[in-house]
């Protein structure tokens, strides 16, 4: 039509390198490997990056979530089978972040891919589409918590750290290779899972149980295995449940419906019920939380890396909008008031993907007492922090597409229904707080090892210092801190995230983050960054990938 010319519209952010434009994320590979490996890291990291920004990628991303899963609980003849039918695009999803070692990579023997490179990894594949992330995360969780039972563990650590993805219900000795979910969370009860009411009779073959029950929310139930928390007489006890029998037949695991939920449309989370479905005792009779302890702490990780994948796309897609869009005369990336607002929302996002990597290198330096005592406390921090900023980070990255931004075939929406999933998974906001709390009054030396790592940092900006000064002051009373616990862990994680900044990020982005964060000279939204700060030196750094 004569009157439908379009003009100054961007083009598709598509074939660029998700991965080597992302600078702050090369950086914090780099900082944590040695120099061989990270240089195989980096190799590596950038193929997966440049197939994340291709036009197919993309593509499946959005079939993905524009053809959601379909429950079948029967055939055609009546009889049960309690399948999960997925569009072709969630497969090859799952198949690239299977084969790049996303979900079993870091336990496999061959030493390929550290927990660094997958970090790395799963934040630039997350960004195709975070719905997938799930099966792919608890796979990668599920190891450490199986490794409490040599057997089982035998039995299924190759399964899951294979990076062959061989989708559909037959028995494990028949796949190539398997993953895992997980059924902890009951209607009753939520992050308190020792009100679960799921039962578990014991059989008489040793460390055999049939379980009955119902589970709120089991997501990706067309896994092959699932720990399961449930009551043993001996108290809350794991479980591994798998969907097929090692004789064949079909586990019963009956599929009662799936979520129609906020987020992604991707992903399958379902209501289950158990009902006379065997398992096998993982760990002693009530020892079911201190079991899976290590696998929560693999998830949180996952959700800190979840969402600085969710801020780094939502900010790429604002500079790229902004970058074409032209409005009062000049292109809208070269307006003060933009600018400042694309350099605020990317120094947030450079502060969340360092952190994240950094802790995903407490877990390649597990053998370091101080290492693992930094990771406990410094994990529920980030876990509390980096979440909750990424909702309004996300909004506010919307919001400089305009009109544009809140139209589906944008992609916006989706990183915007996908922002909050994170800070509720894995324990809300306040379990979170809580859990640092706990930390501190019960293992000391996490506290000395997170004002350790906080240290480094120590004289080289006199605003670190202050804030650190005032974290003390703040640490030095302790009396009523559960009703204060979020801001004392929004002091956390300040400290830390500026002391990251000031020690591996340009001087630019670590003073704006120090002045903004810590010094006080900022406002209540994005946007607001002081004066003084190099807004376009941030804003073309964050556009690398695409420029």
């Amino acid at each position: 039509m004569a009157t439908h010319e379009v003009t100054n519209q961007p083009p598709p952010l598509v074939d660029h390198d998700m991965f080597s434009g992302d600078a702050a994320l090369v950086e914090a590979v780099r900082h944590h490997t040695s120099q061989t490996d990270g240089e195989h890291a980096v190799h590596r990291l950038a193929e997966l990056g440049r197939l994340a920004g291709s036009a197919e990628a993309q593509r499946w991303g959005a079939e993905a979530n524009a053809y959601p899963p379909v429950l079948r609980t029967h055939d055609r003849y009546g009889h049960r089978v309690d399948e999960v039918e997925f569009h072709p695009s969630w497969h090859r999803l799952m198949d690239v972040a299977i084969s790049f070692g996303l979900a079993g990579g870091p336990w496999r023997e061959d030493g390929k891919v550290s927990h660094v490179m997958r970090a790395a990894g799963f934040i630039v594949w997350s960004q195709v589409e975070a719905g997938h992330g799930c099966p792919v995360s608890m796979t990668y969780a599920a190891v450490p918590a199986l490794r409490t039972d040599p057997a089982i563990a035998a039995e299924w650590v190759p399964r899951l750290t294979s990076t062959t993805y061989d989708f559909g219900l037959r028995p494990p000795t028949e796949k190539a290779g398997c993953i895992a979910g997980m059924g902890m969370t009951e209607k009753q009860g939520g992050s308190d899972v020792r009100a679960n009411t799921t039962r578990a009779e014991p059989l008489q073959a040793e460390g055999e149980y049939l379980l009955t029950g119902h589970k709120w929310f089991c997501s990706a139930p067309m896994s092959d295995v699932f720990l399961v928390l449930a009551q043993a007489p001996g108290g809350l006890t794991c479980f591994v449940v798998p969907r097929v029998l090692p004789d064949g037949t079909r586990n019963v695991f009956r599929i009662q419906r799936l979520k129609d939920k906020l987020g992604n449309r991707s992903n399958a989370s379902s209501e289950v019920e158990f009902e006379g479905t065997w398992a096998r005792r993982l760990g002693p009779e009530g020892r079911g939380v201190p079991t899976i302890i290590e696998m929560v702490a693999m998830t949180r990780l996952d959700c800190v890396l979840g969402s600085a994948a969710l801020m780094r796309q939502a900010v790429a897609q604002a500079i790229h909008h902004c970058r074409y869009r032209h409005a009062f005369g000049s292109a809208l990336v070269d307006k003060p008031l933009m600018r400042n607002v694309l350099a605020d929302l990317a120094v947030e996002s450079e502060a969340a993907t360092t952190l994240a990597i950094r802790l995903a290198a407490s877990f390649d330096r597990a053998g370091d007492e101080q290492e693992r005592a930094f990771r406990r406390i410094a994990l529920p921090v980030s876990k509390y922090w980096v979440t909750k900023r990424c909702p309004g980070h996300v909004a506010e990255a919307l919001e400089c597409l305009g009109g544009n931004g809140y139209v589906e075939e944008s992609g916006m929406p989706r990183l915007y229904r996908e922002a909050p999933l994170n800070s509720i998974w894995e324990g809300s906001g306040n379990i979170n707080a809580l859990d640092v709390l706990r930390a501190l009054r019960k293992e000391p030396g996490c506290l000395d090892a997170f004002l350790a790592e906080v240290g480094a940092a120590r004289g080289a900006d006199r605003r670190l210092d202050q804030a650190v000064h005032g974290l003390l002051t703040s640490l030095s009373d302790l009396e009523g801190v559960e009703a204060r616990a979020r801001r004392l862990v929004e002091q956390m994680a300040l400290v830390l995230q500026g002391s990251l900044l000031v020690r591996y990020a340009p001087p630019g982005v670590a003073d704006a983050f120090v002045a903004s964060r810590l010094g006080g000279d900022w406002g209540y939204v994005y946007g607001t960054l002081p004066r003084e700060v190099d807004t376009a030196a941030i804003v073309t750094r964050a556009a690398a990938a695409f420029g």
